[in-house]
């Protein structure tokens, strides 16, 4: 009885090409379109992309994806910090909203029909002569007051203030756990505004949010084991600047900075074994004071 010749072998994917090199992980003959180089020979595509799956991703110290060292949400933020800026000189048909109008250099001015909109404001007669604020029911000023600002200037300040602390912190934390923070610190301070400012005073600006994340950079960097010793100065000519410039809120500027400093307490010290638990847990508790804080606030404007 004769034996059938020996059969080439041919790739499972191409059944019409010839091949002698086999999957190193699954030993299937696979062509050169489907070798994947790997650890010791190659590696079909179903091999690599079940490999893949198997690999946990990396984390920061915090829990965070390692994507964010690219600073995607920072540079989401300044945009659309930008954008509004845009939309209140378009909603004063340009002029003095685009330079500030008044104020410090120009800082604390040009108030335009959007900010007048979008501001924290307790309870007071707008400029079409109808009630509004936070009292009557407009919540979104909370958070609508963190992404505009009175003037270029105003803006600019704040913005490179987030580049330059932004960057370093979403490295850290991670894109969601960063974007929280800064939502947090921002609403903090608004909240603060709300509560002790006069029912009547309008506030914008990022600086709420930018003062959680100084007060968050200390925070997270000294947990890391790092010098902290040339953010302190900065933060320091802040506070300064704050107090000593009239127009500035004050408790916004502070509200966002405890809050922010709170918000970064849970991020940075959260168990290992429960981190996301205690971090999704501690972020709601501060938002649940800060919904009771509002309520508080609106009952005493109201009565």
């Amino acid at each position: 009885m004769s034996e059938s010749p020996p059969t080439t072998p041919v790739c499972y994917r191409h059944p019409g090409r010839e091949t002698y090199v086999r999957c190193s992980r699954c030993d299937r003959p696979i062509c050169p379109d489907c070798m994947r180089d790997a650890a010791v020979g190659h590696q079909c595509p179903e091999c690599v992309n079940e490999g893949r799956r198997s690999v946990r991703p990396a984390r920061t110290a915090f829990g965070g994806g390692t994507a964010g060292r690219h600073g995607y949400v920072t540079k989401a933020l300044i945009a659309v910090n930008v954008l509004f800026l845009l939309l209140s000189i378009a909603s004063a048909r340009g002029g003095d909203a685009a330079v500030g109008g008044s104020g410090f250099g120009g800082l604390m001015g040009g108030s335009t029909p959007l900010t007048e909109w979008g501001a924290v404001l307790g309870r007071a007669y707008l400029s079409d002569y109808t009630l509004g604020g936070i009292a009557e029911g407009q919540w979104y000023r909370l958070v609508t007051a963190m992404f505009l600002h009175y003037g270029v200037l105003h803006l600019l300040l704040n913005m490179w203030a987030l580049w330059v602390l932004g960057r370093s912190l979403e490295a850290n934390l991670g894109r969601v756990r960063f974007a929280a923070l800064y939502l947090i610190a921002g609403l903090g301070g608004n909240v603060a505004a709300y509560l002790f400012s006069s029912p009547r005073a309008a506030t914008v600006g990022a600086s709420t949010a930018v003062f959680g994340l100084f007060a968050a950079l200390i925070i997270i960097e000294r947990r890391l084991g790092r010098d902290i010793s040339r953010i302190i100065p900065i933060l320091v000519i802040n506070l300064v600047f704050t107090l000593a410039v009239p127009g500035i809120s004050i408790p916004g500027h502070l509200g966002g900075l405890v809050v922010g400093a709170l918000m970064a307490l849970v991020l940075a010290y959260a168990p290992r074994g429960r981190r996301t638990l205690v971090q999704v847990t501690g972020g709601a508790l501060i938002l649940l004071i800060l919904l009771a804080l509002v309520l508080f606030r609106t009952a005493a404007l109201l009565t």
